[in-house]
């Protein structure tokens, strides 16, 4: 028997000629994503300037409209020389706190300035278009603002049975409210209202003017007042 060994098998590496230009391709994307990432301008521009900025909405009350009061219920003296039309949805929190700013201007301005709400309720709101019918059903019986309060303090409530609720808070002749709201008696008035408002270019609540200047959002009382004022000096 021979004592020669078999020669040794040498171990071949594994190939690694796919991996190396995987790699070096990940990196150089890894490296471009870096670049445009960072807003090199010497290469693709900054990803700021590529997205134009929004436009800045208008400064409250630089716009002006001719605004219909329509036959609506009046806080305030009807020949007051400052007419304030806010067009609303009983459902928008945006609007509840814009309730609160207009009831200060009230209470403040008294007699100077005639306030008339006009419904506007949005399509994503379930309950706002019959809370709107609701609140103009109230008016008939001499309730309309203290109807209107009664909805924004209660937002999360807004379904038909809490609306004839409310009108038995308020001692409403209810047999004639129910039928009132039930008959969609008030839908062609709150369309109305909303139709209004298109034409004057409202597109979300609250949207509120000030002898036609307009103010859209909520805003806070300084800012209504300082409009008012300047109406009133004219």
């Amino acid at each position: 028997m021979s004592d020669d060994k078999a020669p040794e098998q040498k171990k071949v590496p594994k190939n690694n000629t796919f991996w190396v230009p995987v790699a070096i391709i990940l990196a150089g994307a890894i490296i471009a994503g870096s670049v445009i990432y960072s807003g090199n301008a010497d290469l693709t521009g900054s990803v700021e300037e590529a997205l134009p900025e929004p436009p800045a909405p208008p400064e409250p009350g630089t716009e002006e409209f001719e605004v219909s009061i329509d036959d609506d219920t009046v806080k305030g003296s009807k020949d007051a020389k400052v007419q304030i039309v806010e067009f609303s949805d009983y459902e928008c929190p945006y609007c509840a706190r814009n309730a609160e700013t207009i009831e200060k201007i009230a209470e403040e301005y008294g007699d100077k300035v005639a306030i008339v709400f006009r419904d506007f309720p949005l399509d994503f709101h379930a309950d706002a278009q019959k809370a709107a019918e609701a609140a103009e059903c109230a008016g008939e019986q001499g309730k309309y603002w203290e109807y209107h309060d009664e909805l924004f303090a209660n937002q999360d409530s807004l379904e038909v049975p809490d609306l004839k609720g409310y009108a038995k808070e308020l001692k409403l002749k209810t047999a004639a409210f129910d039928k009132c709201l039930d008959s969609d008696q008030q839908k062609e008035e709150v369309e109305n209202d909303m139709t209004d408002g298109q034409a004057v270019e409202v597109t979300g609540t609250p949207a509120t003017f000030i002898n036609g200047r307009k103010i859209s959002g909520a805003y806070p009382f300084e800012d209504f007042a300082k409009i008012i004022d300047e109406e009133l000096g004219k």
